[in-house]
């Protein structure tokens, strides 16, 4: 009589038993990680299980383990498909020879020459470059770094890179991209970062949003607020007293025809007032880009307001 085992799957599988013996020659049954397969008389006896393991498929007589490789990428230009030559060591991490390494020389120098098929793939090079250099000093997400990119491949396939600076568009990319994750970033602090003028980036920034109509949102003086709080050092208790103070701001309708930092400074102004935290006029307006008599004529309309 066949003696069954009764084994526990993942929490999306059933629980199964198996035999150890064929039902039907009474052989001996071999279990991979796809399926169950009697020795003797070859019936399959279990099929299709889920494997969650690495993919270990033989690709080489040799039958070395190897992977795909990286994901692709829109950071580069050829999408992370391109090779790259070493210097000193091998894959292995033997030392190379004097001979070996002249060679390879040879070839990375002929490699870099038919690196680009176009100018138009030079330039996409040069400019993810520049996105991705952005925002890295920006500190920003690998997320947006991805969306920053793949707008920049947009925005040189609708030829909007033509009369216009790659630097520019590179910067508009990411300005772009950070409105439309609603997060708080001011154009003159992505024109600090980037390598061409606040004009020139607003420029490439406008026609961007028109011919690709971006899904951008208004800036309110609720995402300045956890930025300036950040820089300002200022407790919690002042920063959620300054948002509910935009928030009734903009209810009121006294956001309307204010810049946004002039609201967000008023509010960290008063809101810090409120709790007895000691912050200066100056430096809420230098860190805010705006001048204090715009904090104090903010902060006087939010005492009328909040009174």
């Amino acid at each position: 009589m066949a003696t069954r085992d009764i084994y526990t799957t993942a929490f999306d599988e059933d629980v199964q038993t198996t035999t150890t013996t064929c039902p039907d020659c009474g052989g001996s049954i071999r279990t991979t990680d796809r399926e169950t397969v009697c020795e003797d008389c070859g019936r399959i006896l279990e099929g299709t299980k889920l494997d969650r393991g690495p993919d270990w498929s033989r690709h080489d007589e040799q039958g070395s383990k190897r992977g795909t490789g990286a994901p692709l990428t829109p950071t580069r230009h050829d999408r992370g498909l391109s090779t790259e030559i070493g210097y000193k060591q091998d894959g292995r991490g033997n030392t190379l020879s004097s001979t070996k390494r002249r060679q390879l020389n040879r070839l990375r120098r002929e490699q870099s020459r038919a690196q680009w098929q176009s100018k138009a793939e030079r330039n996409l090079a040069y400019g993810l470059g520049e996105v991705r250099r952005i925002v890295a000093s920006l500190g920003l997400a690998q997320s947006i770094r991805d969306q920053a990119c793949s707008l920049f491949r947009t925005a040189q396939s609708e030829q909007l890179c033509r009369g216009r600076s790659l630097e520019a568009v590179a910067a508009a990319s990411v300005y772009a991209t950070t409105r439309c994750n609603g997060l708080g970033r001011s154009r003159a602090e992505v024109a600090a970062c980037a390598r061409c003028d606040q004009q020139k980036h607003t420029n490439a920034y406008t026609v961007m949003n028109v011919e690709l109509e971006l899904p951008t949102q208004p800036i309110t003086a609720t995402d300045r607020i956890p930025r300036l709080a950040t820089e300002l050092e200022v407790p919690d208790q002042v920063r959620r007293r300054a948002l509910e103070l935009a928030q009734k701001a903009r209810e009121c309708g006294m956001t309307i025809g204010c810049r946004p930092s002039g609201v967000a400074a008023g509010c960290l102004y008063l809101a810090a007032q409120r709790v007895g935290f000691c912050l200066s006029q100056q430096r809420i307006a230098d860190i805010a880009g705006t001048s204090p008599n715009t904090l104090r004529s903010r902060r006087d309309e939010l005492l009328e307001i909040d009174s």
